[in-house]
């Protein structure tokens, strides 16, 4: 029974490590003072997809065109980009801005990469193999700790770091993430 949780916990989270969802998590945190309700917005999505993974297994990757998923995930991510990027024009002098729902903005960027993705796709084979229950116990768990870790990252780079500078790489960075989604 522990290792229906302790597996899928450390495989899970050594693969999400650095993945783009906890790269997202990170730059969003650094447009927000509210990290609580962005936490609460990226684990709903994370909740979502690999719940429905677990319970639906390969369905969903025989039946939702991933090609259709990356795309819209792509252009999600450019589109977050691209508002970094241009909306230097509202900032008084110090580069940065605050999101307007970090819950929605976390949920909505996290859902739409999270599908198809290699944690979710490897939560649902492990269902497979272990308790279920355990299993999503175990990965969003792991979640939970590298989002956490994320957002401290991102509040500790706000308060040492340039916010122009900021800013800057996390419209390009957004817009790089967005962009391998196409290649």
């Amino acid at each position: 029974m522990i290792q229906d949780l302790l597996i899928p916990f450390l495989l899970v989270g050594l693969a999400e490590m650095g993945d783009k969802t906890q790269l997202a998590v990170l730059v969003l945190s650094t447009k927000t003072k509210k990290h609580a309700s962005l936490l609460a917005g990226v684990m709903l999505a994370f909740i979502l997809t690999d719940g429905l993974a677990i319970l639906l297994g390969n369905f969903i990757a025989d039946r939702v065109p991933m090609d259709y998923v990356r795309i819209g995930a792509g252009i999600l991510f450019i589109i977050f980009g691209l508002m970094t990027l241009l909306n230097r024009e509202d900032d008084e002098s110090d580069g940065s801005y605050d999101l307007k729902n970090p819950f929605i903005s976390g949920f909505g960027l996290i859902l739409v990469s999270e599908m198809g993705d290699k944690t979710q796709l490897a939560s649902a084979l492990f269902a497979t193999q272990y308790n279920p229950v355990m299993v999503f116990i175990g990965v969003v768990f792991a979640l939970f700790v590298l989002s956490c870790m994320a957002i401290y990252v991102g509040k500790f780079m706000m308060e040492k770091i340039n916010k122009r500078t900021i800013s800057t790489a996390a419209g390009v960075l957004f817009i790089v993430i967005g962009a391998s989604f196409f290649l």
